[in-house]
């Protein structure tokens, strides 16, 4: 099958540090490459791929101080790949909204996989324009904002089953991986892990949008506290090691997370996750098997003090059962063959 797999260009594919949406497509790319599919990947040029790389700009946006205007740059990627589009059996778009004015008026198969929250006005009423174009979810409770969209399916992110693994390693604190920003929950986690008795590592970037919030309200709970560890953004060769290293992971949340990729990340790593009941969380984990699902500080207190109950080798079983790039691959190709991709 011709697949067209279309990134966002804020970040690289794969992403060189944080960068959760680039990071799934690289793992559905590579994946259909594997399967024996011809995929084309319309990404920033400094991406890395054995798909074919077709470079919409130079550079991944985020590294690129010159740019004034990021949805141009959307604009003119949208109108190139229009211009392809007889070349490909099915065109999977991530960028949200952008090609649906444009690809709703032709006949080549494609969809948009939605990665962020829908629970936004101006989302509501665009999204709302296009009822015909088919969306996937990456979770159930995406849905939840816009139920009458036109929704093929909803597909759980997956990944390579040996990007990360668990390492022999001792388990000496708990573990924050992500970003620094109110919803992600920061402050909750020194909380939680300063009343378990646990030290606090906090593996997190901080965007320019979030600098304000993490100089007034995160910083001042790291300095002189001995227990709280900050050690910033890091990549997928460091991950295993810190996940691997944790009693658990603290994933307090307080917003609806249209996922949660750092949820199987940890799972992965055999690491058992602590997580607020908001958004997917009740269905990308399994309560009491490769962690817990927790509704306050309180109980997240007592589930830290059950994470050496579970068993982190079904921790890791459990990705291994769900969460496999192969599995995300399959499930698409399910997709693209419903809406007719690869027919005469």
């Amino acid at each position: 099958m011709r697949i067209a797999q279309i990134s966002p260009l804020f970040e690289a594919v794969p992403p060189k540090l944080y960068g959760g949406t680039e990071r799934v497509v690289n793992s559905l790319t590579e994946e259909l490459v594997a399967m024996g599919h011809d995929v084309t990947l319309f990404a920033s040029g400094d991406s890395v791929t054995s798909a074919t790389l077709a470079p919409m700009r130079e550079q991944a946006l985020r590294l690129d101080p010159t740019v004034k205007d990021w949805v141009a740059t959307y604009y003119r990627m949208v109108e190139l790949i229009y211009r392809r589009k007889d070349e490909f059996d099915v065109l999977h778009f991530h960028i949200d909204y952008f090609p649906l004015a444009l690809f709703s008026r032709q006949k080549v198969p494609y969809l948009t996989t939605i990665h962020g929250r829908l629970d936004v006005p101006e989302f509501v009423e665009t999204y709302g324009t296009f009822l015909e174009s088919p969306f996937v979810s990456i979770s159930d409770s995406q849905r939840r904002p816009i139920p009458n969209l036109n929704w093929v399916r909803t597909v759980y992110h997956g990944m390579p089953p040996n990007i990360l693994t668990p390492q022999p390693v001792k388990q000496e604190y708990a573990a924050f991986l992500g970003r620094i920003s109110p919803e992600k929950g920061a402050d909750r986690a020194i909380e939680i892990a300063g009343k378990a008795g646990l030290k606090l590592k906090i593996a997190a970037k901080v965007d320019n949008a979030d600098k304000e919030y993490y100089d007034s309200k995160i910083k001042p709970l790291i300095q002189g506290n001995p227990n709280v560890e900050f050690i910033g953004e890091i990549n997928d060769a460091q991950k295993p090691a810190f996940l691997s290293g944790a009693h658990a992971l603290i994933f307090p949340i307080d917003w609806p997370e249209p996922f949660g990729l750092v949820m199987i990340e940890a799972m992965a790593c055999g690491t058992p996750v602590i997580a607020f009941n908001c958004g997917s969380v009740p269905e990308v984990m399994d309560d009491g098997v490769t962690g817990f699902v927790v509704n306050n500080i309180e109980e997240a207190v007592k589930a830290v003090g059950k994470v050496h109950t579970l068993d982190r080798a079904k921790v890791r079983a459990t990705f291994d059962r769900r969460f496999t790039a192969r599995r995300m691959a399959e499930d698409y190709l399910s997709v693209y063959a419903s809406l007719g991709a690869g027919k005469p």
